[in-house]
């Protein structure tokens, strides 16, 4: 009984805590990279690197978001790393490697859609949208993990809106003109 009233380590509650968190760290990894395996091998990065860091996780803060920071981190060094091997940009999106768990076809094809404008958006907003529609955090919460001011996620998210609102826009006055 006194084993059970004992506190848990910071690394003990992050080894508890990490498979309840893998799947939506995994889905901003996809949302990041663009590609299944990317995700994979950046949402595993970020397991190893929580688990390695563990004891600098403060009890009583929110994991989630902490491992958000660590992948979001990670993701920003892999970018550096390859700008400077490579002088490249952001990588090119595969559209058939974009998960879609729906059944109608129809929606399927929407759903598609919707995924992609938002995985064609520049890296920032995307991060930002991704955060606060997909994962429901609040503006507050967004700009702690990803290190912005406040402003900076409201503007983002403003600029999002703006650009895909054009693209369906535009979209939409192609397909009436037919």
């Amino acid at each position: 009984m006194l084993r059970s009233l004992r506190r848990q380590s910071p690394t003990e509650v992050v080894e508890a805590q990490l498979p309840e968190v893998f799947p939506r760290i995994w889905r901003y990894a996809f949302s990041l990279t663009g590609s299944r395996d990317g995700a994979d091998d950046l949402a595993q990065a970020a397991c190893l690197r929580a688990i390695e860091k563990a004891s600098q996780f403060k009890q009583g803060s929110h994991l989630d978001r902490w491992m958000f920071r660590i992948t979001h981190n990670l993701w920003i060094s892999e970018k550096r790393k390859e700008r400077v091997r490579k002088g490249g940009g952001l990588p090119v999106i595969d559209v058939s490697e974009i998960p879609d768990p729906a059944q109608n076809p129809e929606r399927a094809y929407d759903r598609k859609e919707v995924l992609k404008s938002v995985l064609d958006l520049p890296e920032a907003q995307r991060a930002t949208v991704f955060l606060v529609y997909v994962e429901g955090y609040s503006y507050k919460a967004a700009a702690e993990i990803l290190n912005i001011p406040l402003a900076t996620v409201m503007s983002r998210l403003a600029t999002a809106r703006a650009n895909l609102g054009r693209k369906f826009r535009d979209h939409e006055g192609l397909s009436n003109a037919r």
